[in-house]
């Protein structure tokens, strides 16, 4: 069951070698009107973002600082950092929104292909300190930051250092579908 997928989902990887073009500030609120437009739970929108160029090298910096050392080896070259934060209530009740970090993926997802359509890429990491960015942006406790993207135009892979080098391939290794759907049977979904 091979299907033609759309073909921005299909040029979609996360590069780690970006190029030091700046980007335009038309196309940076396009990102983010793009993840405004995505789907949430009774349409709360949890997602926050903090986001910095290096036309503003205080923020860059800042976020820069926040970013585990590996990823630091590499993101340096990146003309935009953000730091995404979901609220963890929701507005209108104050309870817990256990669907916040699905929202804000889906506001990700819509970032991403939007991206894409101007020929910029995202690299979504983990490898950050939670508590720096806490700390350093004075993050309330009821948000809860989630992780952070490098954002830019591809750029030259010998530039990474040559223990990154390899890993630098859009070439995708996706689990076979019938290892992700449902039949009845979950010892072939393991």
């Amino acid at each position: 069951m091979t299907q033609q997928i759309h073909e921005l989902i299909d040029k979609r990887w996360s590069p780690r070698a970006f190029s030091n073009q700046s980007i335009d500030e038309e196309k940076i609120e396009k990102l983010f009107q793009a993840a405004s437009y995505a789907a949430s739970c009774f349409n709360e929108q949890p997602w926050r973002f903090v986001y910095a160029t290096k036309d503003y090298p205080e923020r860059y910096d800042q976020l820069f600082s926040c970013l585990g050392e590996f990823n630091q080896m590499w993101v340096k070259t990146a003309p935009m950092i953000i730091l995404t934060v979901v609220s963890k209530k929701f507005g209108r009740n104050q309870n817990p929104n256990d669907h916040a970090r699905h929202d804000l993926g889906l506001a990700i997802g819509n970032m991403s292909l939007q991206a894409l359509s101007m020929d910029l890429y995202m690299h979504q990491m983990a490898g950050f300190s939670t508590e720096k960015a806490r700390e350093v942006f004075d993050i309330p406790e009821d948000f809860e930051p989630v992780t952070m993207i490098a954002v830019g135009y591809l750029g030259d892979p010998d530039q990474l250092p040559d223990s990154m080098k390899e890993m630098e391939s859009p070439t995708r290794d996706r689990k076979n579908l019938a290892q992700l759907l449902f039949d009845g049977d979950w010892e072939k979904m393991r």
